[in-house]
């Protein structure tokens, strides 16, 4: 008998032990998480101090720069200079007795364009050039117009640039004019431990928990009162809430750091799902399996931390519902868009507007149009430019089989992209070259780094087609680009394009979609061989499409996540 009660007491003890001890070692770690965010604050307190500081004796230097004249206060009013104070959160003009904040909560009006916080951006690229730079800038434009007291920092590892460099590339890349005393670029030092060559194994891991130590190293630099991260570390936010519960958090989610469809990938037998495809394979492809599927519900975990989500697609959505689920969320009156469980889709900005009213698609303008094949995108082995090259050549081998060709001047390939300094992009453009030179198709072929806003746009109002080669691109801003400017779109049949862009909306195609080399190669053909009629109307259809993705699209809907940030922070 006294040896079952004590069996019984030692079972309870078991029981009560495993039900409380996990229980009790979180909350320890959560109290010491705590305590060194408390630090942190404390430590940087001067800091954040001389921030504000000296934004606000920028702030006064440019407007006692600006010309005062009698009609300066019409000026305002019609958004000349001081259109800063001019827009709300549903991307409209604000009027004095405005009382919704845009997002469906009242009373808010006039009293929130005073919230004077500091947003952090963290973007440890910001000056790559890129369409996730594009994104990040236009929301500091959208986020300054809105809040023009507050301060947008952004923790940057581009330390060779300075503010006004910076803003001048900005300016020259995308057309984004920025109101430079309330833009603030906070160096890290720490940006090695996320760049993908650093870690040749376990890379997904390896970068995330590099991304901690980043992370850290931005908080040391400075405690923002809410914390945005628009690279997709989401490693980052979870961190943040554990050091500042009450720093709100956001994410915008350009592509999931793992996906359904990578997993899937490693299946493949075709060889066109990405640079991972066909690779689960033997004992090394079993691993590689586990450790993705690990690595998801890890990913997955994170993601739950994270107040607003924001993602750029419908596929970038779908797939971060899927791995982040439902988690804590902050109070929404919008069905709970924006959350883990049901994120918002804020397509990307693109210069529609732009493009459109410099670029006119008619039957005079079809007369100058050139057989040109012309891809924008980053110089890195994902946007598949290989395939472009051997599609390109194959194209080329066709065509004399063609009789619609005979007449016409040769078809020409313009690849236009950035390259990132001291990073492999360097030695994959090196190869790119290589491999034209090794197809014949190098006269043929131009290559443009860095490209300024004026030459892209130079180049979009006279090529012929627009091409996108990336496996599951996530949005494909580049694509929206070549609908607006008129350009007909070959692009590869996944993720954005194939969901949210190159889609007939009841009136006709709006381009081509493809997957292989061959089919590629097929679409280039059809696409330049189609009759001077049924290309303008394809180019104005993708025209008329290419107006779902404007900047002011993305302000409105942008601004009204933001709104539910800076609440919280209140």
């Amino acid at each position: 008998m006294a040896f079952l009660s004590t069996a019984i007491l030692a079972l309870v003890v078991l029981i009560t032990t495993a039900f409380f001890l996990p229980r009790l070692a979180g909350t320890l770690l959560g109290l010491v998480f705590r305590g060194a965010g408390w630090l942190i604050r404390r430590r940087t307190r001067s800091r954040r101090d001389y921030v504000i500081a000296r934004a606000r004796s920028d702030e006064e230097e440019w407007r006692a720069a600006q010309p005062k004249t009698s009609t300066n206060s019409l000026a305002r009013s019609q958004g000349e200079d001081e259109d800063w104070e001019k827009v709300d959160s549903s991307g409209g003009a604000k009027t004095a007795t405005s009382s919704d904040s845009g997002d469906g909560s009242k009373n808010e009006g006039a009293s929130s364009d005073e919230w004077d916080g500091i947003i952090g951006f963290f973007h440890p690229f910001c000056n790559a050039g890129g369409g996730g730079e594009r994104v990040l800038w236009e929301a500091v434009r959208a986020t300054q117009k809105r809040w023009p007291k507050a301060i947008c920092a952004i923790y940057t590892g581009d330390h060779e640039a300075t503010k006004a460099n910076m803003l001048e590339r900005v300016e020259n890349r995308f057309n984004i004019q920025l109101h430079a005393p309330t833009v603030v670029l906070l160096y890290l030092t720490t940006r090695k431990y996320v760049v993908s060559s650093s870690y040749p194994y376990m890379t997904l891991l390896g970068q995330s928990l590099g991304s901690l130590v980043v992370a850290y190293d931005a908080f040391t630099l400075l405690v923002p009162d809410v914390f945005v991260d628009t690279m997709g570390y989401a490693f980052t936010l979870a961190l943040c809430k554990w050091l500042f519960p009450t720093v709100p958090t956001g994410a915008y989610v350009h592509y999931p750091t793992i996906s359904t469809d990578m997993l899937a990938s490693l299946d493949d037998q075709t060889g066109v799902q990405g640079i991972n495809s066909g690779a689960g394979k033997g004992l090394k492809g079993t691993v590689k399996r586990r450790y993705w599927q690990l690595f998801a519900q890890l990913y997955g975990w994170v993601g739950r931390h994270v107040d607003v989500v924001m993602c750029n697609s419908s596929w970038t959505s779908a797939h971060i519902r899927a791995l982040w689920g439902t988690g804590k969320t902050i109070e929404s009156t919008d069905n709970d868009e924006g959350t883990p469980a049901s994120p918002a889709v804020v397509f990307p900005p693109t210069a529609v507007t732009e493009l459109q009213s410099t670029i006119t698609v008619d039957a005079e303008s079809e007369r100058t149009r050139q057989p040109v094949l012309l891809y924008i995108a980053q110089f890195r082995p994902e946007k598949n430019h290989p395939l472009v090259l051997r599609s390109f050549a194959r194209f080329l081998q066709e065509r004399s089989r063609n009789p619609v060709f005979a007449d016409n001047p040769p078809p020409r390939l313009v690849l236009i992209g950035s390259v990132r300094q001291n990073s492999p992009d360097e030695t994959h453009i090196y190869n790119l070259r290589l491999l034209a030179h090794e197809l014949k198709i190098r006269d043929q072929t131009t290559f443009l780094c860095d490209a300024s806003w004026p030459a892209v746009l130079s180049h979009l109002g006279t090529s012929s087609v627009g091409v996108n080669a990336m496996w599951n691109e996530h949005f494909g801003i580049c694509v929206v680009e070549y609908q607006a400017a008129g350009l007909i779109c070959v692009t590869h049949d996944s993720g954005g394009p194939r969901e949210d862009i190159v889609i007939d909306l009841g009136d006709g195609a709006t381009g081509f979609r493809a997957e292989t080399e061959e089919q590629f190669a097929a679409a280039f053909e059809a696409a330049l061989a189609l009759p001077v009629e049924e290309k303008i109307a394809m180019r104005q259809r993708a025209r008329r499409s290419a107006l779902r993705f404007t900047e002011e699209e993305f302000a409105q809907k942008w601004l009204r996540q933001v709104q539910k940030l800076v609440q919280a922070s209140r």
